[in-house]
């Protein structure tokens, strides 16, 4: 039995997320969650919300509350919905937590001891209409580099190179739309990132196994232009972690906190903390996962994001881990993931713009979205969101495929057998060569969820329903049965093995439909079938059964219309 800390990109509390923000992170790391226990491994999957800097204080103000009475209202919601998509998480928790003000300031110390911050006059964006220094990313106007005209003041979304305030074109407080921008003399700490730019490179080097995406973005960010930067990690901001060095004060920098992308990969660690103390765990419970020197030597550490996350994770937390000269574990794999655009556009947080996660379970129950949203995952290139695709995916894989060979199998056992498995003689040569067929295809499913291969994975899942829907094509029990019920007796417990089979490899998936199939065969505490022929014949004769309420029920055109209609692209709150 293997260990695997799991992590998937914190989302920011400003808001509910889009399917888009779903399948970049949260719901590829709860399918490879899900595999790994299935499998048997101890497995430690966490998450938290990302709760400081301006996108929180400003959503509090449009809110009119208090900016941590917002943000505790907003990781409920963000839980709940959570827990509505499946989301398995270990630990749902806050980057505002005691936990994380505690570690973020301890690293800032080892690193300010170690030589790696240093304290700039800079100059920052004032904006006189909203009466604020800006911070980078509330500062909008055209990327030099490629002439989007939404560029933020950090990083071009569409380029994705590295910007300062003062690089864009016509800039623009986010906050107001006005022009009316100073630039006014302030100071900060940076951390400096370009001392450890060589182990960096050493160490993404050692990292063979990272899809192309992850290792490409991570070095041009290193070698580019002038290669990679000292970063900025305070603000001028009243929401957030106080700077401080570990327990003491830090002179010169009363009143500001942490950069909010300082603090909020420290909140992974801090994570664990917080699911220790909620367990009643003591320190070294959490500490075995993170801590080479209290027994995450043997770790397996996987990271899951989207590629616009990729440079923070790949450079600037593993600088911060390195920089600290403690035995930090540090990341394995980091799957990252292209965008998933929505009906000809982007998804967008804040211009409201796509189908978003509480409104997409408000249509139709979780499968239905985790099933098209994982078999489409945007891993080789940007993928698109249609309600055409949305609609013959679910009708054609979910509704024809599996939920129509689980209802077959089992109505037709009940019409002429009972509810329970009939009682039959030894698998013939048919039965015999499709355990064959499925043990082949049962390996390479699996290992394609061990490689993190979603879409390959879901495939192979897709083609081994279908084998069970080819399979009683071929032998058609209902026609054998006129003139040997005992042979159809045994298609028919072929059949209802086939579907506790499809309940179990399905789970990852589809947690709910394997857990309906399950209940209805009766049968609660699977284990994975490492043995094909053995786990079809899990089942005995006259084993009891249900049949199941129906699946999945088809999206009609008219439904695939009105939404299509409804969810135009824009959102009004």
């Amino acid at each position: 039995m293997a260990r695997h800390l799991i992590t998937s990109a914190i989302p920011y509390i400003n808001g509910i997320k889009h399917l888009g923000n779903l399948i970049g992170s949260q719901l590829p790391a709860d399918l490879f969650a899900r595999y790994m226990r299935a499998r048997g491994h101890e497995v430690l999957f966490l998450c938290a919300t990302d709760e400081h800097g301006t996108p929180a204080e400003l959503a509090a103000a449009k809110a009119g509350k208090p900016v941590a009475e917002y943000c505790a209202e907003m990781h409920a919601i963000q839980s709940d919905i959570a827990k509505g998509f499946r989301l398995s998480f270990d630990h749902f928790g806050r980057s505002s937590s005691p936990q994380n003000h505690a570690l973020t300031q301890h690293f800032a110390g080892r690193l300010a001891e170690a030589g790696l911050i240093r304290e700039v006059s800079e100059k920052q964006v004032y904006s006189h209409a909203d009466g604020r220094f800006l911070p980078d990313r509330y500062i909008e106007g055209t990327c030099p580099n490629c002439g989007y005209d939404k560029a933020r003041g950090d990083q071009c979304e569409n380029c994705t190179k590295q910007l300062d305030p003062t690089d864009l074109i016509d800039a623009r407080s986010a906050i107001s739309g006005s022009t009316d921008l100073e630039v006014r003399e302030t100071k900060h700490l940076y951390l400096r990132q370009s001392k450890l730019k060589d182990d960096l490179d050493a160490w993404i080097d050692s990292k063979v196994e990272w899809p192309v995406l992850t290792t490409s973005i991570a070095k041009k960010w290193l070698h580019d232009g002038d290669g990679l930067r000292d970063r900025g990690i305070t603000r001028d901001l009243d929401w957030g972690i106080p700077v401080r060095k570990g327990t003491e004060d830090w002179p010169g920098m009363e009143g500001k906190v942490f950069y909010v992308w300082f603090d909020a990969p420290i909140e992974y660690i801090a994570c664990a903390g917080e699911w220790a103390e909620a367990n009643g765990l003591q320190a070294a419970d959490w500490e075995r996962w993170w801590r080479t020197d209290k027994g995450a030597e043997d770790v397996r550490y996987t990271q899951f994001m989207g590629k616009d996350n990729v440079p923070f994770h790949t450079l600037s937390f593993p600088a911060t881990l390195i920089g600290s000269g403690e035995p930090w574990k540090m990341v394995d794999h980091l799957k990252s993931f292209n965008y998933l655009n929505y009906d000809g556009g982007q998804f967008s947080t804040s211009q409201g713009r796509g189908i978003f996660m509480d409104q997409a379970l408000d249509l139709l129950p979780a499968d239905y979205w985790r099933w098209w949203l994982l078999s489409h995952a945007p891993e080789s290139s940007d993928a698109e969101f249609t309600w055409e695709n949305f609609q013959s995916s679910v009708n054609k894989d979910l509704a024809d495929v599996l939920g129509n060979f689980v209802s077959r199998i089992t109505k037709f056992c009940r019409s002429k057998f009972g509810e329970a498995v009939p009682e039959s003689g030894a698998y013939s040569d048919a039965e015999i060569a499709l355990i064959g067929d499925l043990t082949g295809r049962v390996r390479r499913y699996a290992a394609l969820m061990e490689a993190m291969e979603v879409r390959k994975s879901a495939q192979e899942l897709r083609a081994i329903w279908a084998s069970g829907n080819e399979y009683l094509q071929t032998v058609a029990p209902w026609t054998t049965f006129k003139t040997d019920p005992e042979k159809a007796a045994v298609q028919t417990r072929m059949g209802l093995n086939l579907a506790h089979l499809y309940a179990v490899l399905s789970a990852p998936f589809l947690p709910d439909a394997s857990e309906t199939i399950l209940s209805s065969l009766k049968m609660h505490d699977s284990a994975w079938p490492d043995n094909i022929a053995d786990f079809l014949n899990t089942l005995p004769p006259g084993h009891a059964f249900e049949v199941p309420e129906v699946l999945f029920a088809k999206i009609t055109d008219d439904q695939c219309a009105d939404w299509q209609s409804k969810f135009s692209g824009q959102r009004s709150d």
